[in-house]
């Protein structure tokens, strides 16, 4: 296939960059938002429906988050295909409808079916609205961009249990979905105005239909079995069933992309020694990222016993903390450098879980001698990490491929962090009776699989394909 460059001759406006990161940043912070706000709002949802299982309702939860994680790539080669501006506007539509679907929904399965699509069109807002700006965005300048929209992303998935939890106490469970519509509403009127050409390959046709069907449905297999195995239970017939065809129909799209001239997942990426390393990272650190993030509000909850207010307040500081060091990291262009700030990332969030393994959380509260010291060092590793990893997986594609590739590289992220949360959900089932022992054992157990991510960031790489 003929390779065309997706940049204009001239370096775009300032004005146009600027404009279009944030609305790429708005964009991020209502996709990566409802991935978990809705937990806060779980007790009253089921409530609402007392006639409904719990196992059942559990899937406005994981519904979103499965449809999220499997149409990532295939939403990124749907965007380089279609143009990414035209998918983008499409996508914050979709997301808007969805939202309000999800907040008038009269049954429960109105409200699961709302979150399944509104996940889905997430899926295809973010690759699109990332490729955007990368699409504009200088080289030298791409590190900062992917740092404030890491940062946007980041913030997002910190505060949302306790945005959600004010949302709840004042205006009831439906708004924490009314809430999107407004605010996707008002990013279709700047995202038509961008003012930069609408990146697509001339020319070139859809992925492979099947090969896009099998990787969505193999990848919503996988995080539906590690989310719902604990559940399910890790030998029952649900689990290993979806676990199995999940895996087959990767294979299935894998060997069809090796082969069609439209491939579903662009595997010719994967042979950029940089790009593979920078989605295996991703892949390991999102399981401890994702687990720390949840577990933090479980924990002031639980042990602490902090409000919904209170618990808003200390997690704030590791998002401001993540955002700044996001920001910083993402200055950083030389790749040498980058990489070590990289691994000094993933220590530094390694160290923090250490730290929470041990007696200082313990059932005292420790609000200034532990928890704000924590959260600054913790916040501030992964805003580095995110972003480094990012930033390298960017390095490494050609820029007509930056929504696909960027795509693969949040999926990677979004399956690692679904395993993570699995691996809390058992550690939590196996101390019923010790609920802080669980806790002590789950940031130990993060605590290495960080170690893990900050090996796989720490190997050199060769220079990325060359892609120009």
């Amino acid at each position: 296939m003929t390779e065309v460059s997706a940049r204009t001759t001239a370096s775009p406006p300032t004005k146009a960059a600027t404009s279009t990161l944030l609305i790429a940043c708005g964009a991020a912070f209502i996709a990566f938002l409802d991935l978990s706000v809705v937990n806060i709002a779980f007790p009253s949802i089921a409530r609402d429906y007392p006639g409904t299982a719990t196992t059942t309702l559990t899937w406005v939860v994981s519904g979103y988050a499965v449809a999220f994680a499997a149409l990532l790539t295939p939403a990124g080669r749907f965007a380089d295909t279609l143009g990414r501006r035209r998918v983008f506007v499409i996508a914050l539509a979709g997301f808007a409808l969805t939202s309000l679907l999800c907040a008038l929904a009269p049954t429960a399965g109105w409200l699961i079916a709302g979150r399944v699509l509104q996940g889905a069109t997430a899926a295809l807002m973010v690759p699109s609205a990332l490729g955007l700006v990368l699409g504009v965005t200088p080289r030298d300048k791409i590190g900062a961009a992917i740092g404030a929209w890491s940062a946007a992303g980041g913030f997002a998935a910190v505060v949302g249990p306790a945005l959600g939890g004010a949302l709840v106490d004042a205006f009831g469970w439906r708004s924490v979905f009314l809430i999107n519509v407004p605010v996707a509403l008002a990013l279709i009127g700047p995202g038509l105005r961008i003012p930069v050409p609408d990146v697509r390959q001339p020319g070139s046709a859809l992925p492979d239909p099947i090969g896009t069907v099998a990787v969505a449905a193999g990848l919503g297999g996988l995080v539906a079995g590690v989310t719902e195995g604990q559940r399910w239970g890790w030998t029952a017939v649900g689990t290993l069933a979806a676990l199995g065809v999940g895996a087959l129909l990767l294979l299935v799209a894998l060997v069809r992309s090796t082969r069609h001239h439209n491939p579903a997942i662009a595997v010719n990426l994967w042979r950029s020694r940089p790009y593979a390393q920078a989605n295996a990272a991703s892949f390991v650190f999102g399981a401890a990222m994702f687990a720390w993030l949840l577990s933090g509000p479980l924990f002031l909850d639980a042990i602490w016993g902090y409000s919904v207010l209170g618990s808003a307040a200390a997690l704030t500081v590791g998002a401001v903390a993540s955002m700044i060091t996001a920001t910083v990291a993402g200055r950083i262009t030389a790749p040498a450098p980058r990489r070590w700030v990289g691994v000094l990332g993933t220590l530094m969030f390694a160290g923090t879980l250490i730290w929470m393994s041990t007696d200082a959380f313990g059932p005292t509260p420790a609000l200034w001698s532990a928890w704000i010291p924590a959260g600054l060092l913790g916040g501030g590793g992964v805003g580095i990490v995110v972003t480094v990893l990012g930033t390298a997986a960017a390095d490494a594609l050609p820029p007509q491929q930056f929504a696909a590739g960027i795509g693969m590289n949040l999926t990677a992220r979004q399956v690692g962090g679904a395993l993570g949360v699995a691996v809390l959900a058992a550690i939590f089932a196996a101390h019923p009776a010790d609920l802080l022992a669980g806790f002590h054992t789950v940031f130990a157990v993060c605590a290495g699989i960080a170690v893990v991510a900050a090996g796989l960031t720490a190997i050199p790489t060769r220079p990325p394909l060359n892609t120009k």
